[in-house]
């Protein structure tokens, strides 16, 4: 899904946003004690909106640059290394290629910020919680 400013949106996930909330010692009305936890604010799946900024792109995993960086290496210096070196290097290159390739199935990942319908707005969020409408 690209994602751009303008987009209507959907959250897929709850989001629990920020901290519990607690009471303060000596509040009248607080029977639990200090720092008794009151509420948690969180936001559910579907809550919709409009993407008001995209940012930037989400740094790829450890096995992808892993993946990529050995496949660089093989792909430079793999005939010239000794054969049993060569065969543990192509062993770790298919073991990371699961990664790759769903990472280049997926495509770019991105955080956006939105304004949500109800007026919140979320920033930093990442497009794995979001459907497009």
């Amino acid at each position: 899904m690209t994602l751009e400013e303008g987009r209507r949106v959907r959250l897929t996930a709850d989001l629990g946003i920020g901290e519990a909330f607690t009471r303060e010692p000596g509040e009248p009305g607080n029977p639990g004690g200090p720092g008794t936890v009151v509420g948690f604010l969180s936001l559910g799946t579907g809550a919709e909106g409009t993407v008001e900024r995209v940012d930037g792109e989400l740094p790829e995993s450890e096995e992808v640059r892993e993946y990529q960086r050995l496949k660089a290496l093989f792909d430079d210096y793999g005939h010239t290394m000794p054969e049993a070196s060569r065969e543990r290097l192509e062993a770790q290159i298919a073991a990371l290629e699961p990664e790759w390739a769903a990472h280049r199935a997926r495509g770019s990942r991105v955080t956006v910020r939105i304004r949500l319908d109800n007026g919140f707005v979320l920033d930093g969020v990442h497009q794995d919680v979001l459907a497009a409408l």
